[in-house]
């Protein structure tokens, strides 16, 4: 059984991330950038990821109450990316602020396992979602989540684009994630 599934084949299995995570995660992960929004996300979001470390996601609250980002934090971000102003401002939401899984283990089913257990938590409080679409293939994998373009893709340098949605709560039941096969163990 791998460190990524339940017993008998389930869906991939999620838990929130601790401290210990920090490290191997960012070592593993967009080193600048990542340990930027990791630090803030454990300060003041929801970390998760999977036992085996295959998958990560970092959630921002926006507009719930002042977030505090850590010390040095504009400038370090300003350095690791280039502020574009697409956020949406005005509505409470969570911000998906990094979705990644090892490639080794993509395509099983981690990614999706990932958003579903926050996506939960959201439609419960009745929270919507926003996230970035980093291409048009991620854009359909969200998109089959309930999300919706919203506003104008953004133009990044060398032509690179990226398209910003946005998911309502929801009601009802989803059906359930399960592995697509492969192994990502411990």
């Amino acid at each position: 059984m791998s460190g990524n599934s339940q017993p008998g084949g389930g869906a991939p299995v999620v838990v929130p991330a601790d401290l210990a995570d920090v490290e191997t995660l960012s070592q593993e992960i967009f080193p600048g950038y990542f340990r930027i929004h990791v630090e803030h996300a454990f300060a003041e979001g929801v970390v998760h990821t999977t036992p085996g470390r295959a998958g990560v996601a970092l959630w921002l609250p926006t507009g719930l109450r002042p977030v505090g980002p850590s010390p040095g934090y504009d400038a370090r971000l300003l350095a690791a990316t280039s502020p574009h102003g697409h956020h949406p401002t005005g509505t409470p939401h969570h911000h998906l602020a990094i979705l990644a899984v090892r490639p080794d283990c993509q395509g099983q089913g981690i990614g999706t396992a990932l958003l579903r257990a926050h996506h939960a938590v959201l439609d419960e409080a009745g929270l919507p979602a926003y996230l970035e679409a980093s291409d048009l293939r991620t854009r359909r994998l969200y998109a089959a989540l309930g999300y919706g373009d919203h506003g104008l893709p953004i133009h990044l340098a060398r032509g690179s684009l990226m398209f910003p949605m946005w998911r309502n709560p929801q009601t009802g039941l989803r059906p359930a994630v399960t592995m697509k096969g492969g192994s990502c163990g411990e």
